[in-house]
Parts: C-alpha cells; structure tokens; sequence
C-alpha cells in the first residue's frame, strides 16, 4: 500500500494562510523566486538581513527604531548581534490592540470563569507597572511569578517588560527548594504569588511555601499575593500584600513602554535542574519577539481575531510563548488545571466553548486522551479549529493517527521541538505542505539545521545524528545569569562542534524533507555500541493496550550497555511472560534486533520533570547506584524510589 500524507492543505487555505501572503511579499520587495516552502527556507538563512526585516515589516512589530544594521559580526555563533542599534519594548509589541473584544479567556478547574477586554488588560497593565515603579523596580530589575497559568501571570509580566524589568516564572506545583533553586540565584526585587490553586479537585494551599520561599530571598521587596481560592491570611509572609491593595493608589490609565535595545533581557528561563542547579538562561526581548512572531504568523498561521489555547504552565517556555501571541492580535485561551479534570474532555469542552483556532498540547496529552479512547470528533465540534500543535516529547505515528481519525480531520498537526534553550522551535509545522504520520513537517525559518554525525559533518537523509544549528538566530540566548565571560554558555551549547549550535536531541531527515526525533542524545542507549533512541522504543511499546506509559534506559552489564525498559500498565494489568514476550516481539519488528530491552520491569509511576518530561537521566543514575543531583526538579520525586535495588537488574 503506497505512503499517503494525512492530510493536505486545501488551495482556499493556501491561498488565505500568512505563509502565502508573505512569500508573495518577498517576491515582490526582494526579487526573489520563492515556490515553495523550501525556497523560503533557504532564503530566509542565506539573506537573514532581508529575511528579518520583512518579517517584522509583515508583522507591524513596533520600535522606537530598528537601526540600520540587520545583523552585524553574522559569522560568529555565539557573537552575532541582531538589530543592534534598535530601541524597542516588548510589552509595547503586545498590547497593540485597546478595543473591547477578548485579549485573555480564562477557565480554572474550580469553575473559576474570567474574561478581560484588551481594554481592560491594558488598565490592568498600566497599575501594576505604576505600582512596580513606586516601588523603585527599574529596567534590569528581576520580577518573578509563582503563579498559575492565569490572568494575573500575563498581566505582571508585560507590566515588568513595560518597565524593562526581567520576568521569570515558575508553577506552584513547584516545591520550595525547587523555586529557591531557581530564584535564589537571579535575587528577584518582586514576587507575585497566589493564594491556592486546584488540580484535580484537590485545593493546594501556596501561602505556607510563599512565606518560606519569601524569607529565603532577602532581595525582595515586595511579595503580591493574587486571590484564586478565596484569600487567606498573609501574616507569616514577610512584606506580603494582596494585588488589590498593590494596585488600588494607581488609577488605570495607558501603558507607558520604556524603549530598550534589541538584547535587553527579557526572561530568565531554567534549565530542568535533573543534572544540578539549574541553568539560568537570559533571553533578550527582540529575539524573542522575532522567533515567536515567525512561528506564530507564518508556521502556525495565526490571524488576527483568532484564538489560541495552549495547555502549559508558567514554569515551561510554552507560557512564554502563548502569551507572545497577543503580538498576533489574537485572543488567548488560559486553562489552569489538570488536563482530565471533567472525564478528559475539558480542554476540548474550552476549545469548543471559546472557539480555538489554535490548540497546542503535549504528546502525552494526546497519548493519554488516545488511551482513555476519548473521540472529540464524535461529542465536540471543534468547527473553529485550523492548527493543532504537539510538543514536549516526540510525537508517534499512532498520535498522528489519533488526531486525524478522532479529533479532527481537517486540521493542520504540526509537531514542534526546540527548547527552553531558545525560547522556541529549530523544526516546526508548515501550512502549505502535506503532513507524514510521525514526521515534524520542517526546518524553522531562520534556523540552518543540520544533522551531525560523530565527525562533526552532515549525514546523509534518513540516518541519525546531532541536532545542530550552523548559523545566529535571533533568538539564541543572551548568555546564562552569573557567567562571567560566557564560558559556562559556550561549553553548553558550542564546545561539541565550534561555531556551531549543539542541541542535544538525537534527529533524522526524512524523505519527505521533515524530521524524526529520535530523544535527547545524552539519554541515547548504545548496546554493543549501537545508539538507539529511547523515543524508538516508546513508539513501539506505547501502542500496546496495556501499556499506559514506558521509561527506557541504558545500564552498564558485563562490560556493555544493555537495554532495561520499565512500564506502567493500566489498572489491573500484571506484567507476566506473555506480555513480555509481546513487548519484546513488537519491538524486534518495530525497531530491530538491537531494541529488544534485556529487562521489563513493571513500576507504579515513572518520575517527570515539572514540565511534564519524563526523566531517563534521574533513572539512570538510580538504577547505577549513584545519587540524583537535584531531586527538587522533580514533579514526583518519590518515585525515583521504585527503581532502588530491583532484583531483576541484579542478574
């Protein structure tokens, strides 16, 4: 039976979408001949002068001036500089619009229900930013959130971008030491926390670890305190008041945005800390601008008017990244809350309810909601929907299958990977071409991706290697906080291959000119030293019936490497030989020989970063006998404990 894409962009859709208005545009301006995605592609990495400067014209992105040079020292990587004489403020980029239509739509678990005009946001921004400055926040300054994915996380943050202040932000579901890990380093001046939040039906009280996180870092000088459970006493808080009564001396009136250079930090991003402390990441708003504008108009075909739901927490970029959709005029969709709360149909009950033209999730959403035999096509509409985006982990075909025969069939599913490394996507989804079941459609405009071999040279198409990135992007890290002289940055991210960005993930080309992650490179596995990606492995074990999620991981035997694989199986399920000797055989047939785990060892929870990833690193180091770092990265912790001293691994 002949391959066949899953789906096709219809010509209306091409002709509507922004990616055909803007190559139309560069034909035009440039005098280029562009047919194709791939034309733009290469365009947009061999003319980067050109490129970004009809990208942010498309965009209407707003500066006090770009400057006149585009892009100066372009052959250093790191030191290439964009737009450096520009003055520009990010917050001013995204509260363009005033009127009285949706900016945010919020829907907590708690059937907490908020709508806030554009109008409204900017009132809402323009007190908060008073009231920072009252306190005498100025630009550099860090300002952090430990707040829910709610309205007062995106209020805060664009009233600190408007004074040029440095946003950083973790979820409350974060423990002390893991937030004292993260802030503790940068000595934020403003913390904004929140009373409680649900999941699950469970109310979580945040004061208690509030006051303790409050008295651990003695920069700050205020602690602000939103109500979302109801309130509560804020006595053991040092310098704690409620939001209400931060704002109440400073009446709405505009925005005032200070203008900044290009570079000026805008966030501070974290590491996942599984390794050590955390990295801090600085990001500089004008790359980041650029980098999310690009993916928001042209890979995700974001309009004005439309309306974006993405399933994330403040303490993953993808936070970052939905809230930069207001540059796109577009309304945001905001969910606190776990993801099944409502028999597993809440986020699609939003969607359906608010109208998302844009809904973006995990793979393990999408796996998950597959597994509990969910079929939103049959009890939602979803009429409004266009694009559907998956990331966090790679996405298997059965997911692909999963969302054309269950969710949606005419929708636009674009896998994405990139990383809280660069505040967005090195592969991304493309509007104008077809989508191959397992495949990331493309490589990122702007973005010269290349897979790697050992010797540092390109591969050729369909063999693994290193992720890397031969030449600047705007958004590549203003350095990490604290690192004087760069040397911690550049071991990071271009000691492997010099002058060139080193990512981590171990990737492949397809025929079809998109990508197949294969997991991260340093959690590759290498029996009889083959290297095998564990995401290979998930693929295959993830499709069984009884298998609800899989860890794989490499220990150290007899003078090799051989493959152990743990899994969680659904209620009731025992792991016995015939679901082994399954296992090993969809394996062997689904991967090779290689694949076949040495071990299967049935575990009741696989420990996740509080993103959500799972964390073969952490298990690894157990199962070796050797102590975990840093245990606070860890949503669940506790369950390193079940991979201590298993006798299977003992033979």
């Amino acid at each position: 039976m002949p391959e066949r894409p899953l789906w096709i962009p219809s010509a209306a859709r091409l002709s509507e979408s922004n990616l055909t208005a803007f190559r139309a545009r560069i034909e035009r301006d440039c005098g280029a001949r562009l047919p194709d995605y791939a034309a733009l592609h290469r365009f947009s990495i061999e003319q980067p002068e050109k490129f970004w400067v009809a990208l942010k014209d498309f965009a209407g992105l707003k500066a006090e001036t770009w400057g006149e040079v585009v892009l100066r020292d372009k052959d250093r990587m790191p030191g290439a500089v964009f737009f450096p004489d520009a003055r520009l403020n990010f917050a001013e980029n995204l509260l363009v619009r005033g009127d009285e239509s949706d900016a945010l739509v919020f829907w907590g678990e708690s059937e907490v229900r908020r709508r806030l005009s554009w109008r409204e946001l900017r009132a809402d921004v323009s007190r908060v930013a008073a009231a920072l400055e009252g306190l005498g926040v100025q630009a550099g300054d860090r300002v952090a959130g430990f707040l829910p994915n709610m309205p007062e996380a995106v209020i805060a943050m664009l009233a600190a971008a408007s004074l040029g202040a440095t946003w950083t932000s973790c979820s409350p579901d974060f423990g002390v030491g893991g937030v004292i890990d993260r802030f503790g380093q940068i000595a934020p001046v403003v913390l904004f926390a929140v009373d409680g939040y649900v999941y699950n039906g469970k109310i979580h009280d945040c004061l208690a670890k509030t006051a303790e996180i409050a008295r651990q870092i003695p920069s700050l000088k205020r602690v602000v305190v939103a109500e979302y459970m109801g309130g509560g006493a804020l006595s053991a808080i040092p310098k704690a008041e409620t939001w209400e009564r931060f704002i109440a001396p400073f009446p709405p009136g505009p925005p005032r945005f200070r203008a900044l250079p290009f570079n000026h930090p805008l966030y501070i991003l974290y590491s996942s800390g599984t390794t050590g402390v955390p990295k801090c990441i600085v990001h500089g708003a004008g790359g980041t601008l650029l980098k999310h504008t690009v993916e928001h108009r042209l890979h995700c075909d974001i309009r004005a008017g439309d309306r974006i739901l993405y399933f994330t927490t403040t303490g993953w970029m993808m936070w970052n990244w939905l809230v930069s959709g207001l540059a796109a005029l577009s309304t945001l969709l905001l969910y606190d809350g776990s993801p099944f709360h409502a028999g597993g149909n809440v986020l699609f009950d939003l969607a359906d309810a608010e109208s998302a033209t844009l809904f973006g999730t995990s793979a393990k959403f999408l796996d998950a909601a597959r597994k509990a035999r969910l079929e939103p096509k049959k009890t939602h509409r979803l009429a409004a929907l266009r694009t559907l985006t998956s990331t966090g982990s790679p996405l298997a075909p059965e997911g692909f299958d999963y969302v054309y025969e269950k969710i949606k069939t005419d929708v636009h599913l674009a896998s994405i990977s990139g990383g809280t490394d660069i505040c967005g996507c090195f592969v991304a989804g493309d509007p104008s071409s077809p989508v191959w079941p397992g495949e990331i459609q493309a490589p990122g405009l702007g973005m010269a991706i290349e897979v790697f071999g050992e010797d540092g040279r390109p591969v050729p198409e369909g063999e693994k290697g290193e992720l890397v990135c031969t030449r600047p992007f705007p958004s590549l890290p203003i350095g990490f906080w604290n690192d004087p002289g760069g040397g911690k940055y550049r071991a990071a991210y271009f000691e492997r291959f010099p002058g060139v960005w080193y990512h981590g993930d171990w990737i492949a080309r397809t025929g079809h000119g998109g990508y197949v992650i294969y997991g991260r490179s340093d959690a590759t596995l290498n029996p009889g030293g083959v290297r095998i990606g564990t995401a290979e492995i998930y693929r295959v074990v993830e499709t069984l019936d009884a298998v609800q999620e899989c860890l794989a991981v490499g220990q150290d035997w007899d003078n090799d490497v051989r493959v152990i694989l743990f899994v969680v199986l659904k209620k009731g399920v025992v792991l016995g030989e015939p679901l082994r000797e399954k296992i090993r055989r969809n394996v062997r047939e689904g991967c090779s020989p290689r694949h076949v785990p040495a071990r299967i060892v049935q575990v009741a929870d696989i420990p996740r970063t509080k993103n959500g990833k799972i964390t073969e690193l952490a298990v690894r180091e157990v199962i070796h006998g050797r102590a975990v770092k840093n245990k606070e990265a860890l949503a669940n912790p506790e369950a390193l404990d079940l991979y201590r001293d298993i006798p299977e691994l003992k033979s």
